[in-house]
Order: structure tokens, then sequence, then C-alpha cells
């Protein structure tokens, strides 16, 4: 099970990548190669898929695939202020506002519709200000973009009506849930909601969606083995786990993310004693030199030795955590394998350091140059850049093609496939240049008067954009200051001023009438956009995992 061996290779070539000092005009250059290879691929989109979710990259042409809601355009949206590119960014927002409808017959994951959609709807919302768009009144708390994430949202909501908490992975976005659904879901399509739904909450005043996400993640606690595990599929009716193979990857991933992200945002003790409570069995059960493998949940007991490219956002959490021993020499084994195959591939088995049978591929996905910029951001080691310009070269080689860049099909011999995932614009390419550009406003920086800082909410009263900006799963930044500026918090603040002023005046004087908090926004009218609808292929973020793996054939010998 060990590898003491590949470690130090993979340690020899970090030390090796390390010695390179990127000067601040080098960074500025890849910084514009960036910019390049993001508006290659928006372009691409723009004249070859819009109003469809996603961009062809092949054929050159589109395809819907979660839902129907020029997705590509949503995702993209802030990552175009990420740029600077502000006179864009209000041309989208508008032009989404004019042509996407979510009152549509389409059966779309409740996971991907609310990191993508309502996440992205989110983030620009929140950067409105910023973006240079007109604001209405009280803003943050009311805003065209705010009522289209809400009605999205709120189209979720039936998922969550069951009798344990626990949401379907799939929902009509007209008629709610199909009676034929089944109840079987991921564990990171059950975790993965309270960022957006709480922030929405926060925002509106409607408590409907942070007590959904809540409700949610305490029944999922409640579901953890007598080790601390936690499976990757389960049935949301029986609460009965029917795959049993416990780790950090696909099906759970984001779940963990969200408890630490979600204990930061709201300052949520709760939240971060069930990560922490999860941690210390993960690194018991499944953490063998500083590679984390897959586990029986009850037993303890090594079901699958692989590294699956999305548990590479892992020493990003780790290091806001503060745990930057662990997250650096696992972000090296991880960075080992980029290495030998110019990208991540879906599962790489770690006992013959190769590819898994029909996992080969790389969908351009960003969890490890995500951990980079995290890592680079706390330690300033420029191995990180190094990993960042590394990526950013793959790429181009690897996936470019005149009508953006395609998913590699098989890192072996990078034949491509004809996809662009969304969350190469929302994720891929906003963390590279984040990576580069480490005086960016998201990460705190900017100099005193150049519009860091924004007041916003009732009377201004709200500082917003201060720095401390948290990414949901998708990259979409979400500003924590906002979440205090309205619903049922301005009416907390105020109640608690009368309380005061009560005290400091003269008996039998009252104090005055205290304003309502705003009530919710309404979904305002949306045009229905053309192009043909496609129901969704999946209702999880990956291929479901199965109770047994014929991925373990693949993996061991008989003799083994």
């Amino acid at each position: 099970m060990r590898a003491p061996v590949f470690v130090t290779l993979c340690v020899w070539v970090l030390s090796d990548a390390a010695t390179r000092q990127f000067t601040e005009e080098e960074m500025a250059a890849v910084r514009q190669r960036i910019k390049s290879m993001f508006y290659h691929a928006y372009n691409s989109y723009l004249d070859n898929a819009f109003p469809y979710d996603e961009l062809r990259p092949l054929t050159c042409d589109g395809q819907d695939t979660w839902g129907s809601f020029s997705l590509t355009l949503i995702d993209a949206l802030d990552t175009l202020l990420v740029l600077g590119n502000q006179t864009e960014f209000q041309r989208v927002a508008s032009l989404l506002q004019d042509t996407v409808d979510f009152d549509i017959d389409v059966n779309a994951s409740v996971f991907e519709t609310n990191i993508r959609v309502v996440g992205g709807l989110l983030s620009a919302h929140l950067l409105a200000g910023r973006g240079g768009m007109d604001l209405e009144p009280g803003w943050p708390c009311s805003g065209p973009l705010l009522r289209m994430a809400e009605d999205a949202a709120r189209r979720l909501l039936p998922a969550f009506q069951t009798p344990s908490g626990l949401p379907y992975g799939t929902v009509n976005l007209q008629r709610g849930v199909s009676p034929t659904e089944t109840p079987v879901t991921c564990t990171a399509g059950v975790g993965t909601f309270i960022l957006e739904f709480s922030t929405l909450s926060r925002l509106t005043g409607d408590q409907t969606f942070e007590n959904v996400a809540l409700r949610a993640l305490r029944a999922l606690w409640g579901t953890r083995s007598d080790i601390g595990l936690v499976g990757n599929h389960i049935d949301i009716l029986s609460k009965k786990w029917v795959a049993q193979d416990a780790g950090i990857g696909a099906g759970v991933d984001s779940y963990f993310e969200y408890l630490v992200k979600g204990a930061i945002m709201l300052q949520d003790e709760e939240l971060l004693n069930m990560f922490l409570e999860f941690d210390r069995a993960l690194q018991n059960y499944t953490r063998f030199d500083d590679w984390y493998l897959w586990v029986q949940m009850h037993k303890g007991t090594v079901s699958m030795p692989v590294f699956q490219s999305l548990e590479a956002f892992w020493p990003g959490l780790q290091s806001l955590l503060g745990n930057l021993d662990s997250a650096v020499r696992t972000f090296q084994n991880y960075y080992s394998v980029w290495r030998q195959f110019g990208g991540l591939p879906e599962f790489y088995s770690i006992p013959q350091g190769y590819t898994v049978d029909k996992r080969e591929g790389y969908p351009l996905r960003p969890e490890l140059i995500e951990s980079a910029m995290y890592l680079f951001r706390a330690t300033g080691d420029h191995t990180y850049l190094q990993l960042g310009l590394d990526a950013l070269e793959s790429i181009e080689k690897i996936s470019k093609t005149p009508c953006g860049y395609a998913s590699v099909k098989d890192l072996r011999d990078h034949q491509l496939d004809n996809r662009m995932e969304s969350f190469f614009l929302a994720e891929t390419v906003k963390y590279l240049y984040l990576l580069f550009d480490p005086a960016h406003f998201l990460h705190g920086g900017g100099a005193e008067g150049d519009g860091s800082w924004e007041e916003g909410g009732e009377g201004g009263r709200c500082v917003l954009g201060a720095g401390g900006f948290i990414f949901n799963t998708e990259a979409h930044p979400l500003d924590p200051a906002a979440l205090y500026c309205c619903g049922r918090h301005a009416q907390d603040r105020q109640e608690l001023r009368d309380v005061l002023l009560g005290l400091s005046e003269p008996k039998g004087q009252s104090n005055p009438g205290r304003a309502e908090a705003p009530p919710p926004g309404q979904s305002e009218s949306i045009a229905l956009k053309p192009g043909e609808r496609k129901t969704p292929p999946l209702s999880c973020p990956v291929q479901p995992f199965r109770a047994r793996f014929s991925v373990l054939g693949q993996v061991f010998t008989d003799s083994t």
C-alpha cells in the first residue's frame, strides 16, 4: 500500500520545479496569456453555441447538458469581472435577464443547478456594484440577478420535501419531483447547499432555503458509521447507504468542502465540529503516505487504492484550516501525477502508478489549480506558480482547437472529446488567473481608495467587498459581509437598537416605529429563450459509484 519510492521521486520533481522564481513582469505576462485563453473559449461559445448550455469544440456547435440555461454564460459571468471586463459583464447580466427562463419542463440536477446557476447568479449579483451596474435601492438586498437566483432555487425546493430532509438528486423545474425518481443520490448531492442557500436566505429574508440546507446536513451527519465515515451514495428515503466506499473524492468531495466553508461564512461552530470529526476519521482510516484511499465506511479496510482528480481540492481545503504541512505533502503527490501526464486523469492507480482503465480522461478540471492558488497565498512558494504555468501550457498544447478547448478523452495519447464543460470558464481559468494575481480584490488586495470597499444596504450601512470572499464549489465568490445586511439580520439589528434606545429614553416615551425588513423579491418576467431542451444525463457531478466497482478488477489482479 505504501509508495516510498514514488513519494521520493515526487519530492525531487517539486524541488527541481521550485527553483524558478517568477518576477512581477513574468506574472503579468502569464495573466495576459490566461486572458487570451479565456476569450478564445468564451468567444467561441458565443459564436457557435449560445444559447445552448455548452460548446462542442470539435464540431463548433452547442448542446444542452444540465438544464438548458445558457449555462456557460451564467458560469462565466463573474469570471468576466475577475478579468476586469466591466462592459461585457454588464451586457451579459442584462442579456441573461432577457433570455433565461427557469419555468421550463426540464429534469435538472439539483446539485449542478445550485452550484452553477444559483451560485453564479448570486455571485454576479454581489459583484454588481463593482461591475458598474445600475443598482436598485437597498442593494444587495434586492436586484434582478438576485431574483433570478431565488427563482431557480425555489424550483429546487420540492426535492427537499422528504421525511428525512435529504433531497432527491433530480427535480423537474415545472412539476417538481417525478414519482419515478430514484431515491439514491450521492453524498455531495445532499450536502452541497449551505453556501448558496444561506446566502439566498440572508439576502432575501426568506429563511426557507437555509433551513432546508441545514436540515439536510444534520440528517446526513446522523448517518455516519460507528468509525465516523460516510459512504458516497445513499437512499434518501431509508437513509441506508447504497455505496459504502468512504473517501474524499467523487460523490463526496464538496460535502466536506461546504462544512468548512459554511463554518467560515456563517461563523458556525456546529459545521466546523462536524468537519473536524470527519477529518479525524479520514486521517485515521483513509490516509496513507499523504495519499487518500477509498475504504469501507464501516470497517475502514481499503476498497480502492486510487487517486481521483476531484480529490485535488483537498490540499486547498486543508490550507484554509491551517494544516499546511499535510497540505503541501499531499499536493506534491498530486502534482507529480500532473507532470506524468500533462493533466490529472479521472482515476489514477496508486500501486501501479498509472491510469485506470476507462478513467483516463481529463475534462479540464480546476481542482489542482485551486489548491495551488490557496497554497501560494499561504506560503508564497513559487512552486505553485510553476504548476499554474505547467497547466496553462498543457491545456494550450493538448486541448486548444479552432473553436475553444476540448476535454481530453485519454491522457495517454491526448485524444480529445467533443465537450467544453462550463466549469472551464467558471473555475479553471478563474483560479489560474487568481493564482498569478495575488493582489486581486478577491484576495483582499488593492490600495485604499481604489474601490475595494463598497457601501450597500439600507442607508449604505453595510461594508461590502472588504476581502474574505468564499468560493463555492464552482468557484463563484460570495461575500460574507453581504449576509449581514439584509433580511432577518437587518430586522434583528433594528430590534436591538429599539431596545437600547428604549433603555436610554425617559419612561413613557415611545421610540420610533421600526422599519420593516425588505420583503423577498418576486421573480420578474423573463422571456423564453430559443433552443432545444434536453434532459441532463446525470443528477450527480460524476458517474455514480456502484456497490461493487468494475474498476476494482482493473486496479487489482487476482494475486494482489
